[in-house]
């Protein structure tokens, strides 16, 4: 699937890519994408409406918690917090398992501070939108869907790439969600996962 979400890129927003590239070596095709789309956010780069799409589908089906930046800050400055987060928030509600922890692991970029200056929407001559300024927009709305998906979702990988963004303390909750937060401490202080084990001491304040 991811692939195919490179390729996707590549032909929406029209970028060079050497021709020579290997159609089936995931991790070096993933490589020269990502190089001639961070190549183009240095130029004046204006995404189209099915550029969002595209770019929000490969940050989420790329299994590098560190590359998949690539994908999410350009739509981030062009479209703004609040549009970004609500596909994320789609993406955990309502995907697969793998989209689930993909949208996880993309939804530490959201918070990135927008400074690609060259970079637009299409039809906008401003960076963003009105709201980007606003980087809390939608984190009650993610933490509450996290949580809830954490407990319910045995999936492992679901959970082990929820849990490092996860609060863990009830006064970040409704009061009604605050026996839910001692649950998910509860599965992953006893989780058979060592990863989950340990990230959870260092969550749990107190």
């Amino acid at each position: 699937m991811f692939l195919r979400c490179l390729a996707d890129v590549v032909q929406t927003l029209g970028l060079d890519v050497a021709s020579d590239s290997a159609a089936d070596d995931a991790w070096e095709w993933g490589h020269r994408v990502r190089r001639a789309l961070r190549e183009a956010c240095r130029q004046e780069l204006v995404l189209s409406e099915p550029s969002f799409g595209v770019l929000m589908a490969a940050a989420v089906y790329d299994s590098n918690p560190s590359f998949n930046r690539q994908f999410v800050e350009p739509v981030l400055n062009a479209f703004g917090y609040r549009r970004v987060r609500s596909a994320l928030l789609d993406y955990l509600r309502t995907g697969t398992d793998p989209e689930r922890a993909g949208a996880a692991r993309a939804w530490y970029w959201s918070a990135l501070p927008l400074r690609l200056s060259k970079v637009r929407a299409e039809g906008s001559d401003i960076q963003g939108q009105p709201e980007a300024e606003d980087g809390s927009v939608l984190v009650r709305e993610w933490n509450e869907a996290a949580l809830r998906e954490f407990v319910s979702n045995e999936h492992l990988d679901v959970r082990r790439c929820i849990l490092p963004g996860l609060p863990l303390w009830p006064s970040a909750y409704p009061a009604g969600l605050h026996d839910l937060v001692e649950t998910a401490v509860v599965i992953a202080r006893s989780h058979p996962d060592e990863y989950i084990r340990h990230r959870v001491v260092h969550q749990v304040r107190g």
